[in-house]
């Protein structure tokens, strides 16, 4: 009993230590105070990432492209990746608020809830940014919307670019559903959210704190871009968001007791979910796990704009070249499914209630190169025989 009451009393002061920082350091005045400023005008001459977060970098295009043109595919490459990260915020907005009313049943739940509340906030903010923002390029690149969706409902695939159709979408909606009203009256379930929350936060570790260096290595940071700015604010709340996740998902549930057979289904179903979601990596964008076949009219798109001017033969075949051939930035995409994936199986190795096959990411594991360029190659066949004008 002693020992117990030892670990709550250690767990409570992670809780507090995590929630007066993250308070201390909330960006998001800063974040819209940024954003007000934002004019493409301003900073379209300028890269806004390292070089190699580009769209379809290390890819035939890539290297054909000119300076002007990489630039353009560099801030693609940021109105893409953070187009993604929308998805997976206004998600995790309404999770937050289901797993808070779960944790009502610990004796100090105030302090989870708000630290739950705070980052509610800030992940609002950060919606308006990277929106705002993603909004005000494409009008001005292509004078509409490629990358930007409408606001989607919490219960929406939170890969944008996903391998689904009408049946897997509605059933991953019910999936979603379900599990908010269960996890919302179920204290371990509401923690087993923060474990899929913590595996997909990761991978946005590996890459946001690269691309948050890039603003913090700039010469002259009161001059750098804003939306590099942006990005720099947003890994730093997001830094304090994967630590809340870690305590509620390793440390509270050990006050808990022991998961039912129903709730050890539900927990690993969720990862299992998670595996399937990060199963693909992409040739267009490193970093973020979308299946490329649902990206192909986009891509498209860009390429026919007066950006790149290319008739509809060159433009397809530049992608057939790019997503269907082997290429320096389908390797590193690929890498970075890897450490993704080897990042994962450290965070979850000691959740003993989880399957083998979640432990070890097998399904991930299961996805190569060549896996990856016969999907490509079958894919855009079909591609190919769509009538270009609608695409």
């Amino acid at each position: 009993m002693e020992n117990k009451l030892l670990d709550r009393t250690t767990i409570d002061r992670k809780l507090q230590i995590n929630y007066k920082r993250n308070k201390q350091q909330d960006h998001t005045a800063l974040m819209d105070e940024a954003v007000e400023k934002f004019c493409y005008e301003d900073c379209k001459n300028e890269y806004w990432n390292p070089e190699e977060f580009s769209l379809l970098y290390g890819t035939p295009l890539w290297e054909q492209s000119s300076p002007h043109q990489r630039l353009i595919l560099n801030q693609l490459y940021w109105v893409a990746y953070y187009s993604q990260i929308v998805s997976a915020e206004i998600a995790t907005i309404f999770f937050n608020q289901t797993s808070a009313t779960g944790l009502y049943a610990r004796e100090d739940f105030r302090l989870i809830c708000d630290t739950l509340d705070l980052e509610s906030s800030q992940e609002r903010a950060h919606i308006n940014a990277f929106r705002t923002i993603a909004k005000q390029v494409e009008q001005a690149l292509f004078g509409e919307l490629i990358f930007t969706y409408p606001m989607r409902s919490p219960f929406t695939e939170t890969m944008v670019y996903a391998d689904t159709n009408a049946l897997k979408t509605w059933w991953k909606k019910i999936q979603l559903q379900y599990f908010g009203l269960i996890s919302a009256n179920n204290t371990f379930l509401a923690c087993q959210y923060f474990t899929v929350r913590g595996v997909r936060t990761l991978n946005g570790k590996l890459i946001q704190h690269k691309l948050s260096n890039y603003y913090q290595k700039h010469p002259q940071q009161d001059l750098a871009p804003i939306p590099a700015k942006i990005s720099y604010y947003h890994f730093l709340d997001e830094s304090f968001h994967f630590n809340s996740s870690t305590i509620l998902s390793h440390d509270v549930v050990t006050c808990l007791a022991p998961p039912t057979a129903f709730e050890k289904l539900v927990a690993n179903l969720g990862l299992w979910g998670c595996q399937r979601d990060h199963f693909h990596f992409s040739a267009a964008i490193n970093g973020i796990f979308w299946y490329d076949p649902a990206l192909y009219g986009k891509i498209y798109r860009v390429l026919r704009s007066p950006v790149f001017n290319l008739t509809e033969k060159e433009a397809k075949d530049m992608m057939r070249r790019c997503f269907t051939e082997e290429s320096e930035g389908l390797h590193r995409s690929y890498l970075t499914h890897q450490e993704a994936m080897a990042s994962y199986k450290v965070y979850v190795e000691k959740l003993d209630y989880l399957w083998k096959r979640n432990r070890e990411m097998s399904l991930m594991a299961s996805n190569s190169i060549s896996q990856y360029l016969a999907t490509q190659k079958s894919s855009f066949q079909r591609f190919e025989r769509q009538d270009f004008a609608r695409v």
